[in-house]
């Protein structure tokens, strides 16, 4: 099986060193981190939490080999590999697959707007024909507000119909529930092992209830643990009061822009303020956010 395991995981924040490298090892030792510590039960690194369109070329496509050395582990990390240009999404995908990491998060082609479904398709139809392997799994990525290349649910099943198993899921980063419930109906989601992960951990249990396969979310960077003990808790007035406390802890996240307050706080754990570090243009929380959110954080 070559799947990623379903599950609750990070958009792991990335870290870059003063010359805007990617900091290869500490994102290693990082994603490590979230798998034991953080609560995660996978990583997607170098997607939109990970600023993986601004994390260049190079960086990028030496990154599955240096977690292949590493020993992550093959079943847990989902690589963003998305691209405008359909040959750098090829050769980004190859890099991971290579080193063992089947399992990528892609973006649609986000510089031409308002692409028709024969133009998306061709872009998904070129990777998986590129990429030539069966133990491929491609996990769509849709964020309209970012992209501005929505994927429809015709588009979904047709790639699916023609493909198989290769397009092996989706992850939904509307933030609308209903836009996952439509991908779930049809597709089927779990029950016919197609894999739809909503972004928001407020959406676990809903989400779950109708078949999707976890939460890809940026915010589990910090608040993973109590995701998993509302997805462990009992159904009832315990789960509830569970998936409240994950409520706060994603509303709070979203007062603040995710990768910086993200980044923040890691740094406020690692005591590395390095961390901090954003590549242009993004830029880090101003002092009055970063005092906002340490009295949130507090208050929780």
């Amino acid at each position: 099986m070559t799947k990623a395991k379903r599950g609750i995981y990070a958009a792991a924040v990335s870290p870059f060193d003063a010359d805007g490298t990617l900091n290869t090892a500490k994102l290693i030792a990082y994603c490590k981190h979230l798998m034991s510590d953080g609560g995660c039960d996978g990583v997607a690194p170098t997607g939109t939490t990970g600023e993986g369109t601004s994390v260049s070329m190079r960086d990028r496509l030496a990154l599955p080999a240096a977690f292949a050395e590493a020993g992550m582990p093959t079943d847990s990390v989902i690589f963003g590999t998305g691209a405008p240009a359909a040959g750098d999404c090829v050769e980004l995908t190859r890099a991971a697959v290579d080193a063992g990491f089947v399992n990528v998060l892609v973006l649609p082609p986000y510089y031409y707007k308002n692409a028709s479904d024969d133009g998306l398709y061709s872009y998904f139809a070129n990777l998986v024909e590129k990429i030539g392997d069966d133990r491929l799994r491609v996990y769509l990525y849709h964020f309209p507000q970012m992209s501005q290349a929505p994927l429809s649910t015709n588009l979904v099943k047709r790639l699916r119909a023609d493909f198989g198993a290769v397009i092996a899921g989706l992850k939904d980063s509307s933030g609308d529930f209903e836009q996952s419930r439509a991908f779930v109906e049809a597709t089927g989601g779990v029950t016919e092992d197609f894999d739809i992960y909503p972004s928001s951990e407020a959406m676990l249990w809903d989400g779950l209830s109708i078949g999707t396969a976890g939460i890809i979310s940026g915010s589990t960077n910090a608040f993973a643990n109590w995701v998993q003990k509302a997805r462990k808790a009992p159904e009832g007035a315990e789960r509830d009061a569970a998936m409240e406390e994950v409520r706060r802890r994603r509303s709070l996240a979203g007062k603040y822009p995710m990768m910086a307050g993200m980044k923040q706080i890691e740094a406020w754990r690692s005591g590395d303020d390095s961390w901090t570090r954003m590549a242009p243009p993004l830029v880090p929380l101003t002092a009055e956010q970063k005092t906002a959110l340490k009295a949130d954080l507090d208050a929780l």
